[in-house]
């Protein structure tokens, strides 16, 4: 468990890829779940409102959101495989969440579909994201190749 500059990084630093990894890929199934849902499932699920806000949502968005989810679950690998560019993709995972973001909560209502509990994801999201980049910033001299 060494500390030397590019030595070999302690077993919590896995852990760590490993945490972000499974987070992102979480997001990664759930923005898959939303571009495939059916109609019905739709019905079944969300009232009118939420499914005006789902349906109506620009490509624009659609497409930040996949780029967010995308570049996480790649930062992530190449923080496992102790990758520089693990930064750059964590910052443009975060970047392209909050241009999902600015859609969502600034150019439409995402509050009179949602309610006050919409801030819940987007504000873990941020946090994560930002402990993400600043992890993967704070070890790039100790332990990437």
């Amino acid at each position: 468990m060494s500390d030397e500059l590019n030595g070999n990084p302690p077993i919590w630093y896995y852990v760590l890829a490993a945490i972000f990894f499974l987070w992102n890929l979480i997001g990664l199934i759930l923005y898959y779940g939303q571009v495939t849902m059916t109609p019905e499932i739709m019905e079944q699920n969300f009232n009118a409102a939420q499914i005006a806000l789902i349906n109506d949502t620009p490509v624009w968005a659609t497409s930040a959101y996949a780029i967010a989810v995308n570049a996480g679950v790649v930062a992530a690998l190449l923080l496992f495989m102790r990758k520089a560019w693990a930064f750059h993709f964590f910052v443009l995972s975060l970047v392209a969440a909050l241009v999902q973001d600015l859609d969502a909560f600034i150019l439409r209502d995402v509050f009179g579909a949602w309610g006050n509990d919409a801030l819940v994801v987007p504000i873990v999201v941020i946090i994560v994201g930002s402990i993400e980049i600043w992890y993967s910033r704070s070890v790039a001299n100790r332990y990437y190749r």
